[in-house]
């Protein structure tokens, strides 16, 4: 079987977009797979504040902010309060994430345009600051332009490659399943939708109008959260947190709806 890519990259999102931008900086043909329509590139990135987490950054020294990767880990540490067998990974994610935060994520987005309010704000303050959870310092960069800024390079960088056939960009295309070949994931199947020319962010046809199967020796799963499905919020609460609150806000829009965890599970 011809593989119709190297690598498939499933969701538009800011994640997607930073994958795809990598890779074909790197020389892969890459497939982004995305189900809404071609304006909503950035996923739930370009609706948010922008707000980016760095640690001893030149915006808080030039504020006379004292901040290290020792003092971001202890607070982070303290705020997840990672205590069961099933933190091993998130608690990996999150050293891996800090020691990136104190590191090149400011130099590296920098590079690529992306600049900063000098004022850093407080976000998650800890209420005492001799223990419990939260930010004992302002970590909160806001992004020049807030989230469109944010998702602006990589969007950038993702159709300059596509005008230079190395991404194939496919619109439309709702991923049901991972196919599975050898033992291992070699593609993935699912509808091409309806086209809807819906505002960004509000629920677009969920309409099939016919089939796709591509494969690729690697397919990567960035399909965002679960915000926008309740039942799943319900069913991801923790018990020590007590019974789910009957109502609940959405702030995300209502394609945030999880459907590729289970999808992903069932590979």
């Amino acid at each position: 079987m011809n593989d119709d890519a190297e690598v498939i990259v499933v969701g538009g999102g800011l994640a997607g977009l930073v994958a795809t931008a990598e890779l074909a900086d790197a020389g892969r043909r890459v497939i982004l797979l995305e189900q809404e329509p071609q304006p909503w590139l950035g996923g739930q990135a370009f609706w948010s504040f922008g707000g980016l987490f760095f640690i001893n950054s030149p915006e808080q020294r030039r504020l006379g902010l004292r901040d290290s990767h020792e003092l971001a880990t202890k607070d982070w540490m303290a705020t997840a309060g990672f205590d069961r067998a099933e933190d091993e990974w998130p608690r990996k994610w999150a050293e891996s994430y800090l020691a990136f935060a104190a590191g090149e994520k400011r130099s590296w987005l920098h590079a690529q345009g992306v600049r900063f309010f000098p004022i850093v704000g407080w976000a998650e303050r800890r209420a005492d600051p001799l223990a419990g959870p939260g930010n004992l310092v302002p970590r909160f960069h806001v992004t020049w332009g807030t989230g469109p800024g944010v998702v602006a390079p990589f969007e950038r960088r993702v159709r300059d490659a596509a005008a230079r056939g190395r991404v194939t960009l496919m619109f439309r295309h709702r991923v049901d399943a991972l196919t599975i070949r050898g033992g291992a994931v070699d593609g993935v199947h699912g509808a091409i939708l309806d086209a809807s020319s819906v505002g960004r962010g509000r629920p677009s046809s969920r309409t099939a109008i016919g089939e796709f199967e591509l494969h690729a020796p690697a397919v990567i799963v960035t399909s965002g959260g679960i915000g926008g499905n309740h039942d799943l919020v319900r069913a991801a609460w923790p018990s020590r947190l007590g019974t789910p609150p009957r109502h609940m806000l959405t702030g995300v829009p209502a394609h945030v709806d999880g459907r590729m965890l289970a999808i992903t599970e069932a590979a």
